[in-house]
């Protein structure tokens, strides 16, 4: 485990019972970690608040008497799922007040997320974006039937419901977020072919190269939280988003490095300053057009673009 979000529960690693051994907690913690953090985050779309989230679910695995608990892995969910439903509605108020467009927070990811194809389309940034648009209790219980295919009583426990109830919820979740989301599975081959023309085509300031690969109605988003210029509100249109774009990357110095990697499972492209992370460049692609583009320029959300961070279902 190679991320940092491991270091959220690094201490509970080292807390070793007589002889060196670690513990049965800690054995089962540590062996789910990762799972608890994927839910986190694709509840959150943050990876800082999946951390702290974590970080309180040990807290309160730490006091469960063992001998009680039936399936612990189902426990640890139910857990993580009550810590992340409660932070997300407080996310929720602070947000309100988040200087220009909100994005979710990248994850450099290893390949094996990306083999993983409902792994990865869950955690994209287009779907992501999708799931914002849920209350809280529908995203909880989207996350966890269709991405981890947790059964309805299981996901009552976990968000305090009924099981008629939650499939209520899962099914209004469900045609909420297919009426929103990529309109097909986009291949990681036709991710990386229009990610290519398009790098082609903004390292050459080719303004027609750019109009080719994006869609008329293609959305660019940035988030600088403030701290970092971006744009405020939404560009739409490929006329619009091509100009701004060949403008603005006209003006960055031969100091600037536009390179390819994995990001929340699929290809994206990340600028380098001076040898400095500025931007990660998510993509969404429906029909081989890029729909949509993520630009992601607040430091506090670029911390886990310099190691790869491990996404488990």
């Amino acid at each position: 485990m190679n991320s940092e979000h491991d270091e959220c529960a690094g201490d509970t690693a080292g807390q070793l019972s007589d002889g060196g051994r670690t513990d049965p907690a800690t054995e089962t913690f540590v062996a789910h970690r990762n799972l608890l953090f994927t839910v986190a985050y694709e509840m959150l779309g943050s990876a800082a608040d999946a951390e702290d989230v974590l970080q309180e679910t040990w807290l309160r695995w730490t006091g469960v008497d063992l001998g009680t608990v039936r399936d612990q892995r189902a426990y640890l969910v139910r857990i993580t799922t009550r810590q992340a439903l409660t932070r997300l509605r407080t996310l929720g108020r602070r947000r309100e007040s988040y200087v220009g467009s909100w994005l979710p927070e990248p994850l450099l990811t290893s390949p094996d997320v990306a083999e993983d194809v409902e792994l990865a389309d869950s955690v994209s940034m287009a779907m992501l974006l999708v799931m914002e648009t849920l209350a809280p209790t529908e995203r909880a219980v989207f996350v966890l039937r269709e991405v981890f295919d947790l059964g309805y009583d299981e996901i009552a426990e976990a968000v305090d419901k009924s099981p008629a109830a939650v499939r209520q919820i899962a099914h209004r979740a469900r045609a909420h977020v297919a009426a929103r989301r990529p309109r097909g599975v986009v291949s990681l081959a036709e991710t990386r072919d229009a990610l290519d023309a398009f790098q082609r085509a903004t390292e050459t300031g080719d303004l027609q190269g750019l109009l080719h690969i994006l869609a008329p109605d293609v959305v660019l988003v940035g988030d600088g939280g403030g701290v970092k210029k971006a744009v405020l509100r939404p560009i739409v249109g490929s006329d619009n988003v091509a100009r701004l774009l060949t403008a603005g990357l006209g003006r960055v110095t031969g100091a600037a490095s536009l390179r390819p990697a994995q990001v929340n499972g699929h290809p994206a492209l990340i600028l380098r300053l001076d040898g400095v992370l500025d931007t990660v460049l998510a993509v969404r692609i429906d029909d081989g057009l890029i729909t949509g583009l993520y630009a992601v320029r607040n430091p506090e959300k670029l911390s886990h673009m310099e190691r790869e961070t491990a996404l488990r279902r």
